[in-house]
């Protein structure tokens, strides 16, 4: 029946019902899911608002009624949805109206709450089930960041019913992408693959303007598109956020989305019945106009674009042997030390320095930055270390923009070390992205932003652990999304020298071995007791003593080191050195050791 109406009629839908709900009740603490149990009248009332004002399509007060967001059983859930289902069911009631289930995302990420996988899928299955099992034949899954569990229940629904009308809408920004870093054109492409999706767009993030600057790039074709933008951008007065009350403006936007070949018009937050019966009385639900000719528009190539030498990324894939040496940087702004440390690994050819991102938690010199400025005054590539712990995904994105900017052309993706528990209650970790998103963030980057001159993407490889294979199937899992290398932990133990062994050549994966000198029996005891990520054996730490002198444990220390580093030098495709203690003399000694012992070719 949708698809028949939709085939000759643009396609009203109402507007927010969150945000509306707060503004008409004044209760700004309280799910308004809540209400279909507690005031179902007032649910009522807003929908019926809104079918006045013209909405042919009304959603049911259910986008965050799931146990994960509202922390209840499943079991209230149903009782949510189903009464959220019959409030809407009376309010159309005669008034020959499309309802649709509304479906938020479901958070893959609360303390305390499992979160994973496969317990966000089920829990997307069960509300899928509850609204079928009510006869719900419309769908609305609506401001996604991504396209990962949808493509999945989506499949599930058809496999149910096959009639059933599913729309998958995304949260945009206005430069083109969503909340998580992706390009719309990607998640645009991943829908079109789908073809349990008949209709797919935008809504929230943006005003009407933005929308209609990102969706006029987009070649509709004969595609059902969906857009229901914010009225407008909110600002915060007395700590509630407040929209523009612009009906007008509005309802001309939209009129202009819909002369672009958009069929389903609506809106998000901030609109009310205002909103949409101007946008109604503008649009006068006409027939459906043929969109306006598409031409993509190709800008210019910017010159920070240029195709630059990329010397560390090119030596790994003719399958060279490469060493990279890391510097940390300094806690305060005095950098004389890794300056200098720098230039003597280029004089020592060093092929790459990496600089970590505040390992521990504890804050350094940004290490971008501090990247930047080694590369431009030394002359050597860099690989900065980028980790999800401190930054949301604004600000690593303008890190990188930033870093690009200085032509770094090779990042570390990694999670980050945690904070100290002792610190949680005064520095608050983001962590918006994960290694793996932010992985697959970069490359996203790479196709949409830096595709004529990429960025070499590296991850970390921990091996010290009690089940290396897993580390390997989730290393090759950030191959499938971008990255090209992988640095190890500090290797030390003999069964990971032997795992290193079996990974076969024909797996592709180009390993960087981590060498870290130990430099005393106390150092080496802190580091495996107290450092995640590192296991040291006690026949190595016994080798160490607390009556030896500094040199006596630096020079046991490069013993160590050089005969690890040739044992696996046929199993890695290069060294990965931690200098210890900005001590980077020993780090040159190894190397000039290991050449000598022609285990660097």
């Amino acid at each position: 029946m949708i698809r028949d109406y939709l085939r000759k009629h643009v396609l009203i839908m109402d507007g927010a019902m969150g945000t509306y709900y707060s503004q008409t009740t004044n209760r700004y603490d309280v799910p308004p899911e809540l209400a279909n149990i507690n005031h179902p009248e007032t649910i009522e009332d807003i929908h019926r608002q809104y079918i006045s004002a013209g909405a042919k399509l009304i959603r049911t007060n259910t986008f965050s009624a799931n146990s994960i967001v509202l922390n209840m059983s499943r079991s209230q859930v149903k009782d949510i949805i189903t009464a959220g289902v019959q409030i809407a069911n009376r309010a159309a009631a005669e008034k020959d109206v499309f309802l649709g289930a509304s479906i938020g995302p479901v958070p893959d990420s609360i303390d305390n709450i499992d979160t994973s996988p496969r317990a966000v899928l089920e829990e997307y299955r069960f509300i899928s089930d509850v609204f079928l099992d009510l006869g719900v034949g419309i769908f609305i899954f609506e401001t996604f960041n991504d396209f990962t569990y949808v493509k999945d229940i989506v499949k599930y629904i058809k496999q149910r019913d096959e009639s059933v009308f599913i729309s998958v809408q995304f949260a945009t920004t206005p430069e083109g992408f969503t909340r998580k870093g992706i390009s719309n054109r990607h998640v645009i492409d991943q829908v079109k693959a789908c073809r349990e999706v008949d209709a797919y767009g935008f809504n929230c993030g943006v005003g009407p303007t933005h929308l209609y600057n990102l969706l006029k790039e987009i070649d509709f074709k004969d595609d059902i598109i969906v857009a229901a933008p914010n009225a407008g951008y909110p600002e915060i007065i007395r700590e509630r956020t407040v929209y523009i009350n612009n009906p007008n403006y509005f309802a001309e936007k939209m009129e202009e989305i819909s002369r672009l070949g958009a069929k389903i018009l609506g809106g998000c937050c901030g609109t009310t019945p205002s909103h949409i019966r101007k946008m109604s009385q503008l649009i006068k639900s006409r027939r459906h106009v043929q969109p306006k000719e598409w031409h993509r528009i190709e800008k210019p190539v910017a010159s920070l674009r240029k195709k630059r030498p990329n010397n560390f990324a090119e030596k790994l894939k003719n399958n060279e042997f490469v060493i990279a040496v890391e510097l940390d940087p300094p806690f305060d702004a005095n950098i004389e030390r890794i300056m200098e440390n720098a230039h003597i690994c280029k004089q020592n050819g060093v092929d790459i320095i990496t600089v970590a991102d505040s390992p521990m938690g504890r804050a350094r010199v940004d290490s971008i930055m501090m990247a930047a400025k080694i590369k431009r005054e030394v002359g050597i590539e860099v690989l900065p270390h980028i980790c999800c712990r401190d930054k949301n995904l604004n600000a690593l994105k303008a890190g990188l923009l930033a870093g690009y900017m200085e032509n770094i052309r090779n990042v570390l993706a990694v999670t980050g070390d945690p904070v100290a528990a002792a610190e949680k209650s005064n520095i608050k970790p983001v962590f918006n992205l994960n290694s793996l998103s932010l992985t697959e963030f970069l490359n996203t980057m790479n196709h949409e932003v830096f595709k004529e001159d990429p960025v070499n993407i590296g991850g970390a490889l921990n091996l010290n652990v009690c089940n290396p294979r897993a580390e390997l199937e989730r290393a090759f899992k950030k191959m499938e999304k971008g990255a090209t290398f992988f640095l190890t932990q500090p290797i030390f133990d003999d069964k990971v020298i032997e795992f290193l062994s079996h990974i076969q050549k024909c797996e592709r994966i180009k390993i960087l071995g981590g060498i870290m000198p130990l430099v005393s029996y106390r150092n080496a005891r802190f580091l495996n007791n107290e450092v995640a990520g590192i296991k040291i054996p006690d026949h190595i730490i016994n080798k160490f003593h607390n009556d030896m002198t500094r040199e006596e444990g630096e020079r046991l220390g490069i013993e160590i080191s050089v005969d690890i580093a040739q044992r696996i030098k046929d199993k890695v495709d290069g060294f990965y050195f931690i200098t210890p203690f900005n001590r980077v003399h020993l780090i040159m000694e190894i190397i000039k050791r290991l050449k000598q012992l022609a285990a660097v070719k």
